[in-house]
């Protein structure tokens, strides 16, 4: 299928109120020929607008790519009475998202001792196949999956400041007793990890702001450093999809679905339930997750400035399935939103926001490629009409590892980085061609399309200086 034909098919679909891309067509081209170039993402996003239940519209973010089920950066909410729940709209990894730490740190102290906190940093918190250096039980695993972060605060690795800075609280209800002994084993050796593909830590300084005054209400200041943590709920959360994958097909078939990978269960059914008790376990863990390695962050910066005090600005998950409330023709209703590689952008006033982001929206992290720009970014009013409160969450690849690994060459990657004053540590050669900034889209062009767009309002502008891959 050709761009041509693609724009035709998204312009019929359009009108027929089955799907809405943010933006429209005429909003960014180059976004659409990566949305559009060979027809998958499309497919997937109207595969994904004919199961039951669905609510129009159906969704794309301004990042959007082929992915397992849903497209990365699709959204879809459900009627609660005839609508499904699907791990493939939520993603293997459940609860991947992004935590953004302020550390009233300047970048030039921070550059002066750069090399000495990376290798620090690296040894603190284990990357890629590294087992955890926590020593974790089963009795606090199942504290965790059950109370998320409120486990963290009670055994002193959080601070009831960091848990009011997490979406939920960092706690959802989850139901340990839903999650298999084989996704507990692979927890148990894997809390406070960063894994492996597109997950990193990197030391940004705040380049760029928009807004003083909102920038102000985020803590950001030009010049300073912030630390960004990109992970999820590792293999645990990964288990948790593949089980219940395997249970929906078993209960409820595929062969009446227009692809195997949109298996189902209806969300009233006792395994629709049982999976949103092990989603949100899976989810609590990956809070939990980002919190510990969080604390191993602060371990080492205590080292190296001791006066300063890191802080959590913001945690927000892109992998996830909500109950949440939205205007549906005129009416409020609670109905289940899946989002798949996109983030929560609700708007200012909504009870789910800590006070002290109530007045602005919610707080967005649209994290670029290895080495490239990062976004801060708000909710808004007109994406909760628009897109049931949600936006892009990072570049969005343009190419597949495969193609990527195969066809860049490691010197071009670090020459670019070098070039751009960016230190890499814990990247194989080979993850680094498969997360090169040749591998997404253009992480400016995203950001400005979610602004334009009215899905999320830019604040400022993050420029990496050290990072850290697995």
């Amino acid at each position: 299928m050709n761009l041509k034909e693609n724009k035709k098919n998204i312009w019929e679909l359009e009108q027929k109120g089955t799907m809405h891309v943010p933006g429209r067509i005429v909003a960014s081209q180059k976004l659409l020929n990566g949305i559009t170039k060979d027809g998958k993402t499309l497919q997937q996003l109207t595969n994904m607008a004919s199961l039951p239940g669905i609510l129009n519209p159906a969704c794309v973010m301004p990042d959007a790519h082929q992915g397992y089920g849903f497209p990365i950066g699709g959204v879809a909410a459900f009627d609660l009475q005839e609508g499904i729940i699907s791990p493939g709209g939520v993603g293997y990894d459940i609860n991947c998202g992004v935590r953004l730490l302020r550390t009233g740190i300047k970048a030039k102290e921070f550059l002066k001792k750069r090399e000495h906190i990376l290798l620090d940093l690296q040894k603190a918190i284990p990357t890629g196949v590294k087992t955890s250096t926590f020593k974790l039980s089963l009795v606090h695993l199942t504290a965790i999956l059950t109370t998320g972060l409120s486990w963290a605060v009670k055994q002193g690795y959080a601070t009831k400041a960091d848990q009011a800075c997490c979406e939920d609280q960092g706690s959802l209800e989850g139901n340990s007793q839903a999650v298999s002994q084989r996704a507990k084993e692979r927890g148990l050796q894997q809390l406070g990890t960063l894994g492996s593909g597109n997950h990193f830590l990197e030391c940004q300084f705040v380049e760029t702001i928009y807004n003083e005054k909102k920038a102000k209400i985020f803590d950001l200041a030009e010049q300073e450093l912030v630390i960004m943590i990109h992970c999820g709920s590792r293999g645990l959360g990964h288990q948790v999809a593949s089980d219940y994958i395997i249970k929906m097909e078993k209960e409820y078939g595929f062969k009446h679905l227009p692809d195997r990978e949109l298996a189902y269960a209806p969300l009233n059914s006792k395994l629709g339930k049982e999976y949103r008790g092990a989603m949100n376990a899976a989810a609590n863990f990956a809070f939990v997750n980002r919190q510990m390695i969080t604390y191993a962050i602060r371990t080492v910066f205590s080292k190296y400035f001791p006066a300063n005090e890191i802080t959590v600005i913001y945690d927000i998950a892109h992998n996830i399935a909500k109950w949440e409330k939205h205007e549906i023709a005129g009416k409020i209703c609670e109905v289940c939103v899946h989002r798949k590689g996109a983030t929560r952008s609700f708007g200012p006033g909504r009870i789910e926001l800590p006070a002290k982001y109530n007045k602005i929206g919610c707080p967005i992290f649209l994290p670029g490629s290895m080495g490239t720009y990062s976004y801060v970014l708000h909710g808004t009013k007109e994406a909760e009409q628009l897109t049931f409160g949600s936006t892009a969450h990072g570049a969005g690849r343009a190419l597949s590892r495969t193609f990527a690994s195969s066809n860049l060459q490691p010197e071009t990657i670090k020459a670019q980085l070098a070039e751009s004053n960016v230190t890499l540590k814990g990247a194989s050669a080979k993850g680094m061609l498969e997360e090169a900034p040749q591998a997404y889209k253009d992480v400016n062009e995203v950001a400005k399309v979610s602004d334009e767009a009215g899905i999320g309002t830019l604040i400022a502008r993050l420029k990496p200086l050290a990072v850290l891959k697995g």
